[in-house]
């Protein structure tokens, strides 16, 4: 940045807010998930599973903000431990349908037990309204980032 351009008043990004509080979030999130033995992604993925069965391996790492690559080793991971079961073969093109176990069910269960206390310690200060607005306001954040940008002609 030249001398001159204003900078970013980081007390008022709402950029630099958005980071702050997901770093936080994030940190709580680990801090609930490392002692039942799993990561923030490991609990995604359960969740996705219980909610959509049958996601692909693609699928689950667009869901959870990974590469497909590391999601094919987490989901490794979680075969070897009896969390999920996926078929040897596709039973259509290429994609392996993925599904919890009754004992992916039993650890996402405490799992996401964990996840609602640190989200309502999160939104504890905060209205039900102002919950709603704050889905709202970021639906529409998350919406606005994800359109292709307008072309310049």
């Amino acid at each position: 940045m030249s001398q001159g351009e204003p900078g970013v008043e980081l007390d008022t990004s709402l950029g630099y807010m958005l980071k702050a509080a997901a770093s936080a979030l994030h940190s709580a999130l680990e801090a609930v998930l490392k002692p039942l033995g799993m990561t923030i992604t490991h609990y995604s993925c359960l969740e996705l599973l219980a909610q959509r069965p049958g996601l692909s391996n693609s699928e689950l790492a667009r869901g959870t903000f990974v590469t497909r690559q590391s999601m094919n080793v987490l989901l490794q991971a979680l075969e070897r431990q009896g969390l999920v079961v996926r078929p040897a073969q596709a039973p259509v093109g290429r994609a392996l349908p993925t599904e919890l176990t009754d004992r992916g069910r039993e650890q996402l269960k405490v799992a996401s037990a964990a996840v609602r206390r640190v989200e309502q310690a999160m939104l504890a200060d905060l209205s039900p309204a102002d919950q709603d607005q704050m889905r709202r306001l970021l639906t529409a954040c998350i919406a606005s980032l994800s359109e292709p940008p307008a072309s310049a002609t």
